[in-house]
Protein backbone atom coordinates (compact mmCIF):
# COMPACT_ATOMS: atom_id res chain seq x y z
CA UNK A 1 0.00 0.00 0.00
CA UNK A 2 1.23 3.69 -1.05
CA UNK A 3 1.13 6.16 2.10
CA UNK A 4 -1.14 8.74 0.64
CA UNK A 5 1.21 12.06 2.66
CA UNK A 6 -0.63 15.07 3.39
CA UNK A 7 -0.70 17.88 0.72
CA UNK A 8 1.41 21.15 2.09
CA UNK A 9 -2.07 22.47 2.44
CA UNK A 10 -3.44 19.59 4.28
CA UNK A 11 -0.56 19.75 6.81
CA UNK A 12 -1.05 23.50 7.26
CA UNK A 13 -4.96 22.64 8.08
CA UNK A 14 -3.90 19.71 10.27
CA UNK A 15 -1.39 21.60 12.29
CA UNK A 16 -3.45 24.70 13.08
CA UNK A 17 -6.62 22.29 13.28
CA UNK A 18 -4.04 20.68 16.53
CA UNK A 19 -2.90 23.47 17.73
CA UNK A 20 -6.23 25.17 17.92
CA UNK A 21 -7.92 22.47 19.66
CA UNK A 22 -5.09 21.56 21.54
CA UNK A 23 -4.67 25.54 23.55
CA UNK A 24 -8.47 25.85 23.28
CA UNK A 25 -8.54 22.78 25.28
CA UNK A 26 -5.52 23.80 27.85
CA UNK A 27 -7.96 27.24 27.84
CA UNK A 28 -10.96 25.69 29.34
CA UNK A 29 -8.78 23.29 31.62
CA UNK A 30 -7.43 26.13 32.97
CA UNK A 31 -10.55 28.56 33.61
CA UNK A 32 -12.73 25.31 34.72
CA UNK A 33 -9.76 24.39 37.02
CA UNK A 34 -9.48 27.96 38.68
CA UNK A 35 -13.28 28.28 39.11
CA UNK A 36 -14.69 24.87 40.22
CA UNK A 37 -11.52 22.94 40.87
CA UNK A 38 -11.88 20.16 37.68
CA UNK A 39 -10.53 19.83 34.59
CA UNK A 40 -13.33 20.46 31.67
CA UNK A 41 -13.87 16.50 31.25
CA UNK A 42 -15.75 16.57 34.79
CA UNK A 43 -17.65 19.85 33.71
CA UNK A 44 -18.65 18.15 30.96
CA UNK A 45 -19.90 15.26 32.73
CA UNK A 46 -21.91 17.19 34.87
CA UNK A 47 -23.40 19.35 31.97
CA UNK A 48 -24.74 16.45 30.06
CA UNK A 49 -25.99 14.75 32.97
CA UNK A 50 -27.95 18.12 33.57
CA UNK A 51 -29.22 18.19 30.17
CA UNK A 52 -30.96 14.80 30.63
CA UNK A 53 -34.41 13.86 32.29
CA UNK A 54 -33.77 13.30 36.37
CA UNK A 55 -30.27 14.90 35.57
CA UNK A 56 -29.47 10.73 35.55
CA UNK A 57 -28.00 8.46 32.91
CA UNK A 58 -26.80 5.09 32.40
CA UNK A 59 -22.78 5.08 32.38
CA UNK A 60 -22.50 3.26 28.65
CA UNK A 61 -25.03 6.28 27.45
CA UNK A 62 -22.96 8.71 29.13
CA UNK A 63 -19.20 7.47 27.79
CA UNK A 64 -21.21 7.37 24.41
CA UNK A 65 -22.21 10.89 24.23
CA UNK A 66 -18.74 12.16 26.14
CA UNK A 67 -16.70 10.14 23.20
CA UNK A 68 -14.50 8.49 25.87
CA UNK A 69 -14.10 5.17 27.26
CA UNK A 70 -15.93 3.56 29.78
CA UNK A 71 -12.97 3.17 32.04
CA UNK A 72 -12.43 6.70 31.55
CA UNK A 73 -15.35 7.92 32.61
CA UNK A 74 -15.60 5.57 35.34
CA UNK A 75 -12.25 6.96 36.92
CA UNK A 76 -14.15 10.43 36.61
CA UNK A 77 -17.36 9.42 37.86
CA UNK A 78 -15.65 8.19 40.64
CA UNK A 79 -13.31 10.96 41.71
CA UNK A 80 -16.73 13.06 41.12
CA UNK A 81 -18.44 10.71 43.44
CA UNK A 82 -16.00 11.43 45.79
CA UNK A 83 -16.81 15.13 45.98
CA UNK A 84 -20.25 14.65 46.23
CA UNK A 85 -21.41 15.98 42.78
CA UNK A 86 -22.53 12.84 40.98
CA UNK A 87 -23.86 9.29 42.74
CA UNK A 88 -24.06 5.96 41.38
CA UNK A 89 -27.65 3.80 41.46
CA UNK A 90 -28.26 0.65 39.89
CA UNK A 91 -29.81 0.27 36.97
CA UNK A 92 -33.36 -0.76 37.10
CA UNK A 93 -33.43 -2.48 33.78
CA UNK A 94 -30.46 -3.80 33.74
CA UNK A 95 -28.27 -5.49 36.41
CA UNK A 96 -24.77 -5.14 34.42
CA UNK A 97 -25.24 -1.34 34.38
CA UNK A 98 -25.31 1.37 36.69
CA UNK A 99 -26.73 4.70 36.86
CA UNK A 100 -24.43 7.96 37.00
CA UNK A 101 -27.17 10.83 38.60
CA UNK A 102 -26.40 14.69 39.04
CA UNK A 103 -26.91 15.43 42.74
CA UNK A 104 -27.63 18.88 44.00
CA UNK A 105 -24.28 19.28 45.00
CA UNK A 106 -23.17 18.59 41.69
CA UNK A 107 -25.90 20.62 40.03
CA UNK A 108 -25.12 23.72 42.47
CA UNK A 109 -21.36 23.96 41.25
CA UNK A 110 -22.69 23.45 37.27
CA UNK A 111 -24.72 26.44 37.78
CA UNK A 112 -22.01 28.79 39.27
CA UNK A 113 -19.40 27.23 36.75
CA UNK A 114 -21.52 27.58 33.41
CA UNK A 115 -20.98 31.50 33.10
CA UNK A 116 -17.56 31.80 33.10
CA UNK A 117 -17.39 28.79 31.08
CA UNK A 118 -19.42 29.93 28.25
CA UNK A 119 -18.02 33.41 28.64
CA UNK A 120 -14.30 31.22 27.75
CA UNK A 121 -15.89 29.46 25.19
CA UNK A 122 -17.07 32.48 23.48
CA UNK A 123 -14.24 34.62 24.02
CA UNK A 124 -11.92 31.21 22.83
CA UNK A 125 -13.80 30.64 19.89
CA UNK A 126 -16.89 32.49 18.74
CA UNK A 127 -16.19 35.85 19.12
CA UNK A 128 -13.05 34.90 16.46
CA UNK A 129 -15.63 33.78 13.98
CA UNK A 130 -18.35 34.83 11.61
CA UNK A 131 -21.90 33.72 11.67
CA UNK A 132 -20.97 31.39 8.74
CA UNK A 133 -17.64 30.32 9.68
CA UNK A 134 -19.78 28.84 13.06
CA UNK A 135 -21.82 27.18 10.26
CA UNK A 136 -19.34 25.92 8.63
CA UNK A 137 -17.38 24.78 11.65
CA UNK A 138 -20.76 22.98 12.59
CA UNK A 139 -20.74 21.13 9.11
CA UNK A 140 -17.44 20.17 9.24
CA UNK A 141 -17.03 18.96 12.81
CA UNK A 142 -20.07 17.23 11.89
CA UNK A 143 -19.07 15.36 9.16
CA UNK A 144 -15.89 14.35 11.07
CA UNK A 145 -17.64 12.65 13.64
CA UNK A 146 -19.95 10.91 11.31
CA UNK A 147 -17.17 9.62 9.49
CA UNK A 148 -14.98 8.46 12.36
CA UNK A 149 -18.33 7.03 14.29
CA UNK A 150 -19.08 4.82 10.93
CA UNK A 151 -22.41 6.50 10.32
CA UNK A 152 -23.04 4.10 7.42
CA UNK A 153 -21.82 1.20 8.97
CA UNK A 154 -22.17 -0.26 12.41
CA UNK A 155 -18.76 -0.03 13.71
CA UNK A 156 -16.80 -2.61 15.65
CA UNK A 157 -16.74 -2.72 19.45
CA UNK A 158 -13.15 -1.72 19.54
CA UNK A 159 -13.45 1.23 17.40
CA UNK A 160 -15.71 3.85 19.11
CA UNK A 161 -14.51 4.58 22.67
CA UNK A 162 -17.41 4.04 24.41
CA UNK A 163 -17.83 0.09 23.46
CA UNK A 164 -13.96 -0.39 24.46
CA UNK A 165 -13.49 -2.76 27.63
CA UNK A 166 -10.47 -2.72 30.00
CA UNK A 167 -11.61 -5.45 31.50
CA UNK A 168 -14.19 -8.59 30.41
CA UNK A 169 -17.94 -7.40 30.70
CA UNK A 170 -19.69 -8.78 34.00
CA UNK A 171 -21.74 -11.49 33.68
Amino acid sequence: MTTRWLTSGEQRAWRAYIAATHLLEDTLDRQLQQDAGMPHLYYSILANLSETPEHALRMTDLAESLKITRSRLTYAVTRLEKDGLIRRENCRWDKRGSIAALTDEGMAVLERTAPGHVETVRASLFDHLTEEQVGQLEEICTGITRALEGETTRPAADEVPWRRRSTPPCS
